[in-house]
């Protein structure tokens, strides 16, 4: 759905509905369970694939575009990459903004206008990270840009203290963190780097929703609900996967001159038909 071919009013009541939508999925006990896209075609295979919303990986969205993560890529052509997804699916879809780029409440009218009712928003400014202040007031700005624009998008407040490794009591840091985000009016707590399901069973128990970061050697989705995660996504790792296929397929092409690796690809029609509604 292309907004700009919207009247605005319709406009809106199809982003309250999608909000509300996407807001509701973080209830009720079942986990909410997000394949990352980084573009407009992996996010209608996604949503093909039984998805109920679509979230982006800043990772895929920035290498698609020729540039490396952390930020390497522009706010405007990070929310160009939003607005194409939203126009591939009928799901709604959350935007990983990374750090905010600058100026977050510029960014989350951005997201905004492209369509996006949920965003991620991480403290992770290297090492070490933002204080629970610092990012507090970044989630206060954001409330207030989509309260502004009239959209109730759900702020799902990144935390990188496993990732980033912080030496101490790391749950305890997180709590903490947690506290004075939801306070600041985050809707979620997204931890990743963390797979410990004792300790994702006590972060879950906490004010907000937990988002984990799963993967290869991550315990099962079916695992992570049990210990009480409301949301579970897998940043970049299908765009890796992705990627990794089309090394080994070039490198077969241009070494062997063989083509197995392109056996299992996605029937043509299929893709075509995804994108063609």
């Amino acid at each position: 759905m292309l907004w700009s071919r919207k009247r605005t009013g319709e406009r809106e009541i199809i982003m309250s509905d999608q909000a509300a939508l996407f807001r509701g999925l973080h209830r009720g006990g079942a986990v909410l369970v997000l394949p990352n896209a980084w573009d407009a075609a992996s996010a209608a295979v996604i949503e093909a694939a039984g998805a109920r919303a679509i979230a982006t990986t800043s990772a895929g969205v920035s290498w698609a575009n020729g540039a490396p993560d952390a930020q390497g890529l522009t706010r405007e052509r990070m929310v160009a990459a939003v607005a194409r997804i939203v126009a591939a699916v009928r799901v709604p879809v959350t935007a990983d903004i990374e750090g905010g780029y600058g100026d977050v409440a510029a960014t989350v009218r951005a997201v905004i206008e492209a369509g996006a009712v949920g965003v991620n928003l991480e403290d992770s400014g290297g090492t070490p990270l933002l204080s629970p202040k610092d990012q507090a007031r970044r989630i206060v700005e954001a409330r207030a840009a989509a309260d502004a624009a009239g959209v109730d998008v759900f702020i799902n407040a990144r935390t990188d203290v496993y990732l980033v490794g912080i030496p101490g009591d790391q749950p305890a840091e997180v709590e903490e963190r947690a506290r004075v985000y939801a306070d600041a009016g985050a809707d979620g707590l997204f931890v990743p780097g963390l797979l410990d399901l004792d300790v994702i069973a006590r972060l879950a128990g906490g004010p907000l929703p937990l988002n984990v970061m799963a993967g290869p050697g991550a315990p099962a989705v079916a695992e992570l609900a049990a210990a009480g995660v409301a949301r579970v996504s897998v940043g970049s790792a299908i765009a890796q996967s992705a990627y990794a296929c089309a090394a080994r397929a070039a490198a077969e092409l241009l070494g062997a001159g063989t083509y197995d690796a392109l056996a299992d690809g996605l029937d043509y029609g299929a893709l075509n038909a995804a994108l063609s509604t």
